[in-house]
């Protein structure tokens, strides 16, 4: 659960929606991750024990609608809200805060991403000059070059087999495109974001390490 929840400001959030109008867990939850511009989403296993705790309290009722709950706020719970208008409007600043920061977090992890791509690509074509270099040998003239095989026969003569560091190369084009549509369709928590740039910057080094 993001910081900005914390000390039971989820429930107060909750309340705030569902003051809105009666909505099931599946859209609170999809409200949530809109207000946070999809980078942030909480679970059902975050958003429905809540929702049980407030009902037990008297703050929310739910009534069966297609085999889902559908939650409604009760007086006492707009009484809450109206006690708490303070608090209310204090968690407003702080999610607007909590978006900002958020947003500017995932676009340095989609500049640390394309860097650290453009790194690899560029020590891989360092790596294949070299490698070039050291197995070149003088090409043959055309007059002692020895016939292709099945060339006298009108027959094509054996393929040429790919070149690996340029197939490497392919391999990595691919994996950075996948790893960037990846992180802008995934809804990553704060700490899922953390750990992607842990992940990219280890396997980075281990790929320098390999490769000198």
């Amino acid at each position: 659960m993001t910081a900005v929840f914390s000390h039971g400001r989820l429930r107060l959030y909750l309340l705030k929606l569902l003051d809105d109008g009666p909505k099931h867990g599946y859209e609170l939850i999809r409200l949530l991750e809109n207000r946070f511009l999809g980078l942030y989403a909480p679970s059902a296993g975050t958003i429905y024990p809540r929702l049980q705790r407030m009902e037990v309290e008297g703050l929310v009722t739910h009534t069966a609608a297609g085999g889902r709950k559908v939650y409604e706020i009760t007086d006492a719970g707009r009484a809450e809200l109206r006690q708490r208008a303070g608090e209310l409007a204090a968690l407003e600043s702080d999610i607007r805060a909590s978006v900002e920061d958020l947003t500017t977090l995932a676009g340095e992890i989609q500049s640390e991403v394309r860097g650290s791509v453009r790194d690899l690509k560029r020590e891989l074509r360092e790596a294949t000059r070299e490698t070039r270099r050291a197995r070149w040998e003088p090409p043959r003239t055309r007059s002692t070059a020895p016939p292709r095989p099945g060339a006298e026969y009108g027959q094509p003569g054996p393929t040429t087999p790919p070149d690996p560091a340029e197939e490497l190369d392919r391999h990595v084009v691919a994996f950075g495109a996948e790893l960037r549509e990846l992180i802008r369709d995934a809804r990553l928590t704060e700490t899922q974001v953390r750990m992607v740039v842990t992940a990219l910057q280890s396997t980075l080094a281990a790929l320098r390490r390999l490769l000198r």
